[in-house]
């Protein structure tokens, strides 16, 4: 920035050499009126001294916030200076002055409006595209509306507003222990692939792990659930068993306890039923879980989220397992699971074979997906 002070009779006359030397762009940093000393002090007359400023070629290339804000302070500045000046002096300055001063603190308001309204288009476009990608991935409408809020009153203004967005993605994700042992519930409604999650968990556990793990379903209700798991067990050679009463549940459990691992397959119930829930919970109580994992598929569309997160909350679950992430393109409805629910990630699964497509991502790289910078199915 180039910098330069000026000593004139008259306001017409500073503006006159500052737009010559510096330019249309220059600014007045400031301005005090002096004395000029005549002989041994007398005759001496009043003068005024300019101090005006301008970017120079390297500098405009760099414009940055800063520099905007250093413009808007000096204007600032400017308009306090001319105005304590004007109350400090007894006499009434002449018709010239008076216009000069107005048309500088015109053209200096002029200058102001100009940064902000081209910081202010900056921020509303970069703001609109961050909704447009909330809309895009399907973020429920009562998040993305507090997400651009918290994006909007961040404190630091230079730092970019999409890592922002990915640290808020990153803070609602709640990372689980790696570690799995114990008994382990699964619930959810029907459809979202508990069974697959169970048959998938079993055959990790038990052929990569190598833990000793047991199969319990109480889903009797689905045939073909029986005999899929029944069929994975014999392929896995792990105990198996099928629970129709509370009582079969504590036989079944006490046959298992020399595994490492048992895992609980659970019949799928509707949400809004109540007498069903309150069944699988005595089912669940007996069992006495090490803990509980809510099974709910990323395919669920937003009002669903709500109804069966609530609804199963008597279940107490511990986690939440996301499933069918191959299953759709957008991928608010993990933001929207994980922030209704307020519990952590134990897996997601992203497709259908056994004992594969089951993950467990860290915070970051569900940020990164989430915002399609990352492939995760």
């Amino acid at each position: 920035m180039i910098i330069k002070r000026y000593l004139v009779s008259n306001m017409n006359e500073a503006l006159t050499r500052i737009r010559y030397e510096l330019g249309k762009d220059a600014i007045i940093i400031s301005q005090r009126k002096v004395r000029k000393s005549g002989f041994k002090g007398f005759f001496s007359g009043k003068l005024i001294e300019v101090t005006a400023a301008v970017e120079n070629a390297v500098d405009s290339n760099k414009t940055n916030n800063k520099k905007d804000e250093e413009a808007t302070r000096a204007v600032l500045n400017l308009t306090t200076k001319l105005k304590a000046e004007e109350k400090a002096n007894s006499y009434k300055p002449s018709e010239l002055i008076k216009d000069s001063m107005h048309k500088e603190v015109s053209e200096m308001k002029e200058l102001l409006n100009r940064v902000i309204e081209n910081t202010s288009k900056d921020e509303i476009k970069k703001i609109d595209k961050i909704q447009e990608k909330l809309i895009e991935i399907d973020v429920d409408e009562q998040f993305y509306k507090e997400i651009l809020s918290k994006i909007n009153n961040t404190d630091d203004e230079n730092i970019d507003k999409y890592e922002v967005l990915r640290n808020i993605f990153e803070d609602v994700f709640l990372e689980c222990s790696k570690d799995i042992s114990g008994k382990i519930a699964l619930v959810g409604p029907t459809g979202v692939g508990k069974t697959t999650t169970i048959a998938k968990l079993a055959g990790k556990l038990s052929l990569i792990d190598k833990k000793k793990v047991g199969l319990i379903t109480v889903d009797t209700y689905r045939i073909g659930a029986i005999e899929q798991l029944k069929t994975y067990a014999e392929i896995m050679n792990i105990p198996f068993k099928v629970v129709i009463t509370i009582k079969e549940m504590e036989e079944a459990i006490n046959a298992m306890t020399d595994c490492d691992v048992i895992l609980i397959d659970t019949t799928g119930r509707s949400s809004k039923n109540t007498m069903q829930i309150s069944e699988l919970r005595a089912f669940v109580e007996k069992a006495n879980p090490d803990y509980v994992s809510m099974v709910i598929s990323a395919t669920t569309k937003n009002r669903d989220i709500v109804s069966i997160l609530n609804g199963y909350s008597d279940l107490s679950y511990d986690n939440v397992i996301i499933t069918k992430l191959d299953e759709t393109t957008v991928y608010g409805s993990l933001y929207n699971i994980m922030k209704i629910s307020n519990k952590p990630v134990k897996y997601i699964t992203t497709g259908q074979n056994v004992p594969n497509d089951i993950i467990v991502p860290s915070k970051e790289e569900m940020a990164r997906f989430m915002l399609g910078e990352e492939t995760l199915c």
